[in-house]
């Protein structure tokens, strides 16, 4: 864009408003969710998206949820196209219409000027329960879908503003856990704090000078990663990674191969030779390997890029439908957000020849804990995902070490350990010891990150 009235002050004041926007929708969830993995752990994100589903800004608390979320958004606008009206509110969770993960739940809200949708305010949370056989929602003995969780398609909850008790109603039925339906109501607070930011956006500054000026800042998010991934030089790249395990036969291994071309300031990756998908649950959606790619290439970039849609101009993905990273319906993938480390190692060995002195090594795998059951102490059932003993350290870089304790790469650092006092009030657990452990970090001239040890009475 090159039109005179454009002003590059004016855009930059506006990318940073829009940012700030879905920070202070972030805070709302900090306080006034429930669960300690929303409020302690940080297990959310939140977003601002285009009519379309353009990315305008976000938040990225936990990155794998982050560019998760704009799939999510373009099923709702799809599923309702023609049907979006002020003080509607929409859920979603179905891994197989853009959903990440079941327990990762989305709330969108449509932002109205002048009788039409400008924008959309969305927050999405991991949910400590959401239905299915196992409460939690990790079921390492799942085969399909239903054997997760409680399937949301786009889902109107709040229709003209006003609640649809019969669907709210057999929606949270299906919920093991009362602090789910309060912690989905935080959600859509966040929603409303985001209609409010965009919408005073408008009135100050005019919807012509507010969208002149978004698409400018698209236009030169496009043009700064041209030019970063201008940097890493022209040729086609092979990696490839090993997932150990599919929740049901021990031993298994499955292959996760990647090419990948850079030529002209873009980049194409192609999964053609992945293993098909598995039995279990150890299988991503195509919205959990779409992010986790892109969360990898940005760690090898500009950290000062902006996040908007024109950042994603350059960047050409295919991965084949039922594979591990694309499984079909009706799939199992409660593991696929942690399927992002074995991925980003596929990418980081592949671009390892090109740009060596930006690659990471490899990160911890997840050893996850997730425990339920009933409270003795006050006769209610509970869920913890034990966040503070699955962190473990990242992968060393050329002339760096790597990171202790940071947590698996899809968090990259910002999956926050649980208060040790607040988890012994929330559970009926006793936390004995929780320390690094020793010679655990991946000896060599530049190590890796230290893991730790946790001991627990459960």
């Amino acid at each position: 864009m090159t039109d005179r009235s454009l002003d590059p002050v004016f855009a930059s004041v506006l990318e940073c408003r829009l940012k700030a926007i879905t920070e202070e929708m972030g805070l709302t969830l900090l306080r006034t969710t429930r669960s300690p993995i929303l409020n302690e752990a940080r297990d959310f994100v939140t977003g601002l998206y285009g009519p379309a589903g353009e990315i305008l800004a976000q938040s990225e608390y936990i990155p794998i949820l982050a560019f998760a979320l704009q799939p999510a958004c373009r099923a709702v606008i799809d599923a309702f196209d023609g049907d979006v009206h002020p003080g509607d509110v929409f859920l979603h969770n179905d891994v197989f219409s853009g959903g990440n993960q079941n327990n990762d739940v989305a709330v969108f809200r449509p932002v109205f000027v002048d009788g039409r949708v400008v924008a959309w305010a969305a927050t999405k949370g991991h949910q400590a329960d959401i239905g299915g056989a196992q409460a939690g929602g990790y079921n390492p003995r799942a085969t399909e879908v239903w054997q997760e969780a409680l399937r949301i398609p786009p889902l109107r909850i709040i229709a003209r503003g006003i609640v649809q008790r019969d669907v709210w109603t057999l929606l949270f039925a299906n919920v093991r856990l009362p602090i789910v339906e309060e912690d989905i109501r935080a959600q859509i607070g966040g929603t409303v704090v985001g209609e409010r930011g965009v919408a005073e956006l408008y009135q100050r500054h005019g919807a012509e000078t507010v969208e002149r000026h978004i698409e400018y800042l698209f236009d030169a998010g496009e043009k700064r990663m041209r030019a970063e991934l201008a940097r890493i030089p022209e040729g086609t790249w092979v990696g490839e990674s090993t997932v150990f395990y599919d929740g049901h036969h021990e031993g298994s291994r499955h292959l996760i191969r990647v090419t990948i071309e850079t030529r002209g300031g873009e980049i194409r990756l192609d999964y053609t030779g992945t293993d098909p998908q598995t039995v279990g649950f150890v299988n991503a959606p195509y919205a959990s390997s779409f992010s986790a790619i892109l969360l990898t290439l940005l760690m090898l970039l500009d950290p000062d890029l902006p996040h908007n849609e024109g950042v994603l101009r350059p960047i050409h993905v295919h991965i084949p439908p039922g594979c591990i990273l694309n499984a079909g319906f009706p799939a199992a993938t409660t593991f696929g957000n942690t399927l992002a480390g074995p991925h980003s190692d596929a990418i980081f060995r592949a671009l390892a020849p090109a740009v060596p002195e930006r690659v990471s090594a490899g990160w911890n795998r997840m050893l996850g804990m997730t425990v339920t059951g009933m409270d003795p102490h006050r006769g209610r059932r509970y869920v913890d995902i034990l966040f503070l003993a699955l962190k473990g350290g990242s992968g060393a870089l050329a002339g760096c070490d790597g990171y202790d304790h940071i947590g698996l790469i899809n968090t990259a650092g910002g999956l926050l350990s649980q208060d040790y006092e607040m988890l012994e009030v929330h559970t009926p657990h006793r936390l004995l010891r929780h320390e690094y452990q020793p010679d655990s970090a991946g000896a060599g001239r530049w190590r890796g990150g230290l893991g730790v040890g946790t001991e627990l009475e459960i």
